[in-house]
């Protein structure tokens, strides 16, 4: 009696009947996907739909520049103050707007990157901000990093 109790177990200890084994105590270890592509695209196409309507439009009068847009690259860059008089200084050479432009592209002809960075003083106005960086594009430059503090205002109503 003992062999036939023996030869009826299979694995484990859970006795099969006709050579199948029990599938109901078995996990199923496959991730359904479907339901998740859908919740995707549906998604997609709701902020696709919301996108246009989020941008705010409000009536400012920019400066105009010669400025295209900018590539990125690696490389230890150069970089362009432009002080609270005015003033600009290339690395720590002052320049005057007049040969700006012809030196950048002297400096951007030696070069393999077009990475410059820009410091203004907080009192310069944007006009002359924009027309500096529309001089470094004309000049070579199209990777232009502009430099600022941090600990400023965080404009989330809760600043220090």
């Amino acid at each position: 009696m003992a062999g036939g109790t023996a030869s009826r177990q299979g694995r484990g200890g859970r006795s099969s009947r006709g050579g199948r084994k029990s599938q109901r105590l078995r996990p199923i270890a496959e991730i359904n996907v479907t339901p998740m592509v859908d919740v995707m695209l549906v998604l997609l196409i709701i902020f696709m739909v919301a996108a246009p309507m989020l941008t705010v439009g409000v009536p400012v009068k920019l400066p105009k520049t010669a400025a295209t847009p900018l590539p990125s690259e690696e490389e230890q860059p150069l970089t362009l103050t432009i002080s609270a008089d005015g003033q600009l200084i290339l690395q720590k050479t002052p320049i005057n707007r007049e040969q700006l432009i012809p030196k950048l592209r002297a400096i951007a002809a030696e070069r393999r990157n077009d990475k410059i960075f820009l410091r203004a003083d907080g009192s310069v106005p944007y006009a002359l901000v924009m027309q500096v960086m529309g001089a470094l594009n004309a000049g070579g430059f199209r990777d232009i990093g502009l430099v600022t503090d941090t600990g400023g205002p965080k404009l989330d109503g809760q600043d220090n």
